[in-house]
């Protein structure tokens, strides 16, 4: 090869971005892509140790099976065909994870993590990072969860608590309106006495909807039709009280108005945010994607320790009742498309060039 084709070639590699992920030994872009070394005839994964090839020596594949194609060989150090440790870690989280939720009382940190053969600051840390919520909040919420369904099947509210896997009526009624933003028999009655402000106004958007409950900012809604964003949030707590008309909220309103237009300004304001488990790690997982960037539903699942519910994610945003509080807009298809959207896929797209502009 002349030494023009050898520039040529670095040239091309290295403003590929892959190299600069190669360069930084970038564990998280493993299972990603691979790259095969042409000097030693072996092929790696993003994260190798070994000594770093020249540029020109250097090219990239999709997949193991790829790359043998291409008639390389897997690397002995980092063994691109076996688990990364990122996934490793992941299907330990996960495992953990379906360990809680079937556990009639919430598993301690301690045995946790000597199920995984971690120490218990180690496995804290990671789970944390992979899920987005401490071991401890998982198993609240996913207890929370279990908790609204027995109350909406359960012959008494003392029979719900206890088949959601409380252990006495005191230690329930301490947590009962962290767990459901309001008493027991309120939420399994419907909301009744349940306040909720709210207030409707327009932005660049269309109609903006906006509702508050004793806990925080419980709905944040857009349409082209105020009655029907109104209707749909009488449907969602049919016997609560709602106050509509305050001048105090009045102002609330125009501060999410501001947001709505303007994301990164920030909305520093409580959020009443109510949903299973594993909707609280996704919606957990999309505040996290900074305004002007975006995620797609694989990352997401990634990200919270579950690759494979790609699907289920999409749900979880589906889910989501605080438009732009928590950011379901900042998720998009793997090849970066739009897809589906609760208030409109062109109002996602207007949200996203607001943000790439700002």
């Amino acid at each position: 090869m002349s030494p023009k084709q050898q520039a040529l070639l670095a040239a091309q590699v290295q403003a590929d971005p892959r190299w600069q992920q190669v360069l930084a030994r970038d564990a998280a872009a493993d299972g990603q892509f691979y790259y095969s070394v042409r000097s030693t005839g072996v092929y790696c994964r993003p994260s190798c140790k070994s000594r770093r090839a020249r540029p020109e020596n250097i090219a990239f594949h999709d997949s193991c099976a790829a790359a043998e194609a291409a008639g390389f060989r897997p690397c002995l150090r980092c063994r691109p065909q076996a688990p990364s440790q990122r996934e490793q870690y992941a299907a330990m989280v996960t495992e953990a994870c379906r360990f809680i939720e079937t556990a009639e009382q919430a598993p301690s940190l301690h045995a946790l993590a000597e199920r995984a053969g971690l120490s218990p600051y180690y496995f804290h840390r990671l789970f944390k990072q992979l899920t987005g919520l401490t071991p401890k909040a998982y198993a609240q919420a996913h207890r929370a969860g279990r908790l609204r369904a027995q109350l909406a099947d359960s012959a008494s509210v003392t029979h719900a608590i206890f088949d959601a896997g409380y252990n006495s009526n005191t230690r329930f009624y301490a947590e009962a309106d962290q767990v459901l933003g309001m008493t027991a028999s309120r939420f399994r009655a419907g909301g009744v006495q349940m306040r909720i402000r709210f207030a409707l106004g327009q932005c660049a958007l269309g109609a903006i909807l906006v509702a508050q409950s004793e806990r925080g900012i419980c709905a944040i809604s857009l349409g082209d039709d105020p009655d029907a964003l109104l209707r749909e949030l009488q449907d969602r707590f049919p016997r609560a009280q709602l106050i509509g008309g305050e001048a105090e909220f009045e102002q609330l309103v125009a501060t999410v108005v501001g947001f709505v237009e303007a994301p990164a300004t920030g909305l520093d304001l409580p959020l009443d945010v109510r949903g299973t488990a594993f909707q609280q790690r996704v919606w957990q997982a999309l505040r996290e994607i900074p305004p002007g960037q975006t995620a797609s539903y694989a990352e997401i699942a990634a990200r919270i320790g579950a690759p494979r519910a790609v699907r289920a994610v999409a749900g979880a945003c589906a889910a989501n009742t605080l438009a732009v509080a928590i950011p379901c807009h900042r998720v998009v298809r793997q090849d970066g498309a739009l897809s589906g959207y609760r208030w409109g896929v062109e109002r996602k797209r207007a949200l996203l060039a607001c943000e790439a502009e700002a």
